[in-house]
């Protein structure tokens, strides 16, 4: 008898990555006679937000040329993937874009699992069109309209005769969750919209770009450290002062939709993932997030920042 076996793209990903893990510390325990004593030496497991994969997968690099004896292995997911590890203890941190749920930390607590919040960094969530598209600025009732189907043409807020086509994150995306309460349902608890049936859920940030990028037609949203030349970033209104998504108006929070970006771990953290920890605050570990287009957790500590430093930073 023949037994046929089917796998999917998702399966035989999460299986590789589980390979390369245990093969990464079967490695580590090979070479640990080799290992100095003295040395730091472990492995730190990371999942979740794919907003921030990039910035703490740059973390990580940085993190192992200073302490070549502990291996940080880093996947993506969405930030209900990396909070469910959590809970389950299969991972060491939690990346986020969004705060955890009472109902999330009340099962973790359950499982003996006490989640241990860290703000890590700040975001804007941009709203990106097509570059050809003549629209500029929309506000958040706008963009609610727009995201629950209630207008279906850009032709509405002065834009070409096009028929509207809404792109979202999938619904284990933390900023999947962000955009849908701050803007599908204007941020009222008693509010029950959904995004538009037509919408069309991808499964990246990246795919968002893509997507933009070549539909004139499209509108979707994204973390600030995916913005690129190739789509336009909308000025956002929560009322009558339209900002960007940048540094200033993000730390100030004049931007409507700017937000923390959060690693979570089981109580507070205690060897190597604590020695991670401390260097994902450092100056060094925050330089990633400038890099990676997003805004310093120390920031916050001034009124005001010199954006032309931070880009002088970045570059």
């Amino acid at each position: 008898m023949k037994v046929k076996l089917k796998f999917t793209r998702q399966s035989l990903c999460s299986a590789l990555a589980s390979i390369l893990i245990l093969s990464a510390m079967l490695f580590a325990a090979g070479c640990s006679e080799d290992i100095d004593p003295n040395e730091p030496s472990g492995f730190v497991q990371i999942k979740g937000s794919d907003t921030i994969v990039n910035a703490a997968q740059k973390i990580a690099e940085e993190f192992m040329k200073d302490y070549p004896h502990v291996f940080v292995a880093v996947t993506g997911g969405g930030s209900g993937v990396g909070i469910a590890s959590l809970i389950n203890k299969t991972c060491d941190i939690a990346t986020a874009s969004r705060e955890m749920k009472p109902k999330e930390i009340e099962m973790a607590e359950q499982r003996g699992v006490f989640p241990k919040e860290f703000t890590v960094a700040y975001d804007g969530v941009a709203v990106i069109v097509s570059k050809d598209n003549p629209i500029d600025k929309l506000t958040i009732e706008d963009l609610h309209r727009i995201f629950t189907g209630k207008v279906t043409n850009w032709e509405e807020f002065g834009g070409k005769d096009l028929h509207i086509v809404t792109l979202s994150r999938e619904v284990s995306s933390g900023t999947h969750m962000y955009f849908k309460e701050e803007v599908v349902q204007l941020g009222k608890k008693d509010n029950h919209d959904e995004f538009s049936p037509e919408t069309l859920l991808l499964t990246s940030s990246q795919t968002i770009v893509e997507e933009v990028a070549a539909n004139d037609a499209a509108i979707g949203y994204l973390g600030m450290g995916y913005v690129s030349d190739r789509t336009k970033a909308l000025l956002v209104a929560k009322g009558d002062e339209f900002h960007p998504p940048d540094i200033n108006n993000v730390i100030s929070k004049a931007y409507p939709l700017s937000r923390g970006l959060y690693f979570y771990t089981n109580g507070e953290p205690n060897g190597v993932t604590k020695l991670f920890m401390d260097f994902a605050l450092s100056p060094k570990g925050q330089q990633q997030f400038i890099e990676t287009g997003f805004v310093p957790v120390k920031a916050e500590e001034k009124e005001t920042m010199d954006e032309g430093t931070l880009n002088a930073q970045k570059d």
